[in-house]
């Protein structure tokens, strides 16, 4: 079974910042790669707030531990330097299709033949995207969710072309990272948490653009009838209404692409994007 003792998180959005932090602060050797370097500098402001949210709210943390994940951290705008000597490379790129791909296929030629590939996506599957890696034995999916100190779930999935012992490379990582691995081992796209998260986000929206209550209503409504934590349109700011707009865009469903061209319109057009920006559906 390979043995995978550094990472390289390609995107340092929202999620791909928690992946790569995450790691780093169990001990992993994690580099973090985005285009420029103002994302750069907004990776590195990501990670200054995730340290101390782990320093308060990570249960069983050891004193210090906090502290010490930015050393096991390195940030670079350089593909090949980013993937060097990487054992895993975890894709957290938008979700387009042909991006992936593209970002794949530079892989391929930059990353030592010992790399494991895997993508984050989230509405993807890992079929639509292993031919375009050169490797399709060693690509899968590994997927996160959002607040991943707290909801520390990574869903693995592969496909039939994935080594099992690459699969159960990725579930040990996982495990050593401080996640819970679930192992799915039939291609579904939405994994188990998205096929159950999912249709509820869609009914929320819906219910939005047919005029029948407010984002603050619904939410309202899913918190105390069921006791959730947070409501649909908290959750769609908490991935990103960026994220939610290329999802719904991409769909062929009419009422998805309405609710696109709604998100588009009253929200990604102003700058507001969720938390990332501090305003989205909710003001932050």
């Amino acid at each position: 079974m390979p043995d995978i003792k550094t990472l390289t998180v390609l995107g340092t959005g929202v999620l791909g910042s928690q992946i790569a932090y995450q790691a780093a602060f169990h001990g992993f050797a994690v580099t973090a790669y985005d285009l420029d370097d103002q994302a750069i500098e907004k990776a590195r402001a990501r990670f200054a707030q995730l340290a101390g949210i782990y320093r308060t709210q990570v249960a069983g943390a050891k004193d210090g531990q906090a502290e010490a994940a930015p050393a096991n951290l390195r940030l670079t705008t350089d593909l090949g330097t980013a993937v060097a000597d990487a054992d895993l490379v975890i894709e957290a790129v938008p979700e387009l299709l042909e991006l992936k791909r593209d970002i794949y296929r530079k892989l391929a030629e930059l990353a030592p033949a010992k790399t494991i590939f895997a993508t984050n996506s989230s509405t993807l599957l890992p079929s639509d995207l292993k031919d375009a890696t050169g490797r399709p034995d060693r690509f899968l999916a590994i997927h996160y969710a959002n607040n991943i100190w707290a909801q520390n779930i990574a869903e693995v999935m592969g496909t039939t072309d994935t080594d099992p012992a690459v699969f159960d490379a990725v579930v040990e990582f996982a495990r050593n990272s401080g996640l819970e691995p679930i192992e799915i081992r039939k291609e579904k796209a939405g994994y188990v948490l998205n096929s159950l998260l999912v249709p509820l986000l869609n009914a929320a929206a819906g219910l939005l653009l047919q005029g029948i209550a407010s984002p603050e209503t619904i939410d309202k409504t899913w918190r105390i009838a069921t006791g959730a934590p947070t409501g649909p349109f908290q959750i769609y700011d908490v991935v990103g209404l960026g994220t939610a707009y290329n999802i719904a865009a991409s769909s062929a469903d009419s009422g998805s692409k309405a609710f696109a061209q709604y998100l588009k319109e009253n929200y990604i057009d102003h700058g507001k994007l969720g938390v990332s920006t501090g305003e989205g559906f909710y003001t932050y």
